[in-house]
């Protein structure tokens, strides 16, 4: 099983690695039931101590796992020099590097090194007041820059007959709440109102790499520890359907609420093309009396060819988790985002507004995902959606496609670390996964058409492990 998912990431970090801005910074989120903030406060606002108060070799900075309890092999594993696992711990590195030079003098802010638009998200990035004396920013994205701060928890997080509700009452982020760890991650995995974590279209157009994301898969490419026993007692067991699930929902809700952020969403004369989908407008211009069109149909798109069109690929995924775990919901996201993306070519004013209303919807959506099982039958369910005749239409563009091979692979996954399904029937899907990831390879090289046919070969072989 262990040989299956090292495989799949391969594939999976492969696609997403010149698309990830590699670093998190610490927030916790909570789903209410009306549009909240892009980010909110922490527990508690803690002092960071710094990664070398985690360091010692009684706590996470053995080099074997050999713990009793927890691996004390963390360090070690968050610094591994060439895998996804060590990306945290370069996130700060890469900055001095010659990509990281040349984006910051095309956009003219100094070294990026020392530039706060770049530190924001390269490094756990506290206020000068909350860091502690240990705390370097040359370390990158360390310990507290996803657990929290470490000033009121790091002594009880260790004494014997500590529990996890008690640290979290301390300050600690509760990261085995999938809501809580999309908030933490989309921070910086796609952007927050807070100062210096937002990359904007005019980052990108300097150098930086497109933003994506998805949770169950950057949460598998970071995780230092086993869930075992201990684990599962302390926080019970990971249903990665559901992380996967809750992390669209989270994602379109953070999209919503910087949309409407008057400070994040216009540039100028221009609107914040950041938000929009790349392929919308990064397409061959062809002047020929034999003009083929570039754009494929989008059922759910109901706009003009020319438009510059909001980056759906959540609501894609959404819509095919919404048909299986909360069908209740289904219709009211369709017309919602329906209504969101008509609303684009009215007015920003209009656009605000519907958004609003999707926002509403993405929400009660995450609400009732956090309370699905996502059993064997509701995963495959989801799997074959995704690529039944509803949802594939809506591939489109690439970065839609781009996510639904990697939702396929990220569920597929699931239901062999959960044992719903053996290893030996996945590794006999393999081949056909691999075959969608070639479609999505190249996105200067995308065929909708094609990606659509891939795909679904793919899912109709997990279809037959009903």
């Amino acid at each position: 099983m262990r040989t299956l998912i090292v495989a799949s990431l391969r594939h999976r970090g492969a696609l997403v690695a010149s698309t990830v801005c590699v670093c998190l910074a610490a927030s916790a989120l909570f789903i209410g039931t009306r549009p909240s903030p892009a980010t909110a406060a922490l527990p508690a606002e803690n002092v960071h101590l710094g990664v070398a108060s985690c360091a010692g070799s009684t706590c996470h900075g053995r080099q074997e796992p050999d713990g009793k309890i927890v691996r004390q092999d963390e360090l070690a594993r968050w610094q591994e020099p060439s895998t996804p696992g060590g990306a945290h711990s370069r996130a700060f590195a890469v900055l001095n590097e010659p990509r990281g030079r040349q984006i910051a003098a095309r956009l003219g802010i100094g070294p990026a090194a020392s530039a706060p638009e770049c530190l924001g998200c390269h490094t756990d990035y506290p206020s000068v007041a909350r860091r502690g004396a240990q705390w370097r920013a040359n370390d990158g994205v360390g310990c507290e820059g996803c657990h929290g701060g470490a000033q009121s928890w790091l002594a009880s997080h260790y004494a014997v007959g500590g529990t996890h509700a008690a640290n979290v009452s301390r300050g600690m982020v509760p990261l085995d709440r999938p809501a809580t760890k999309a908030a933490v991650c989309l921070n910086c995995h796609f952007g927050s109102a807070d100062g210096n974590q937002f990359v904007t279209h005019r980052i990108m157009a300097a150098g930086h790499p497109r933003i994506s994301f998805e949770l169950d898969l950057f949460s598998t490419l970071q995780q230092h520890h086993n869930e075992d026993a201990d684990y599962a007692a302390r926080k019970g067991r990971t249903n990665n359907v559901r992380v996967w699930a809750v992390g669209q929902a989270m994602a379109l809700d953070r999209a919503l609420s910087l949309f409407a952020n008057p400070t994040l969403a216009t540039n100028g004369a221009f609107p914040e093309f950041y938000f929009y989908d790349c392929h919308s407008c990064h397409r061959r211009i062809q002047d020929a009396a034999t003009f083929q069109p570039a754009v494929v149909d989008n059922p759910l798109r109901p706009v003009p060819p020319g438009t510059v069109t909001f980056n759906d690929e959540n609501i894609i995924m959404l819509a095919a988790a919404a048909r299986i775990a909360a069908p209740s919901l289904a219709a009211r996201l369709d017309t919602d985002s329906r209504d969101f993306h008509r609303a684009n070519i009215e007015s920003r004013a209009a656009a605000v507004t519907a958004g609003v209303k999707l926002r509403a919807t993405a929400q009660a959506l995450a609400q009732a995902f956090s309370a699905t099982r996502f059993d064997r039958a509701q995963t495959i369910a989801v799997v074959t959606t995704i690529a039944g005749e509803a949802i594939s239409p809506r591939f489109t563009d690439y970065s839609g496609s781009a996510q639904s091979v990697m939702a396929v692979d990220t569920l597929l996954n699931a239901m062999v670390s959960s044992g719903q399904i053996p290893a030996a029937s996945a590794r006999a899907v393999r081949g056909d996964v691999n075959r969608a990831y070639a479609a999505v390879r190249d996105p200067n090289d995308y065929r909708p058409l094609e990606f659509r046919r891939a795909l679904g070969l793919a899912v109709r072989t997990i279809g037959t492990l009903r």
